[in-house]
């Protein structure tokens, strides 16, 4: 099995105005940010989808070298 950063790195990123295109959004209802990442209306939502959807939010945070080796408080 692969791990996520090889998944990832073969991975070929196509701009987001190609995908909306696709999905019958067009560029001009998009709100870029860059090539990559875009916001969309809210009247795209489906309601009747999101009542049956599950969410799953993914987070992490990576130390930066100048955090890394911050003292905790006493």
């Amino acid at each position: 099995m692969k791990h996520d950063i090889e998944i990832a790195q073969e991975a070929k990123i196509r701009p987001i105005v190609e995908i909306g295109e696709k999905l019958g959004i067009q560029p001009d209802e998009l709100e870029l940010y860059g090539k990559y990442k875009a916001k969309i209306p809210l009247h795209f939502i489906d309601e009747g989808r999101t009542k049956i959807a599950k969410l799953i939010l993914v987070t992490a945070i990576t130390p930066t070298p100048a955090g890394k080796e911050k003292q905790q408080p006493q």
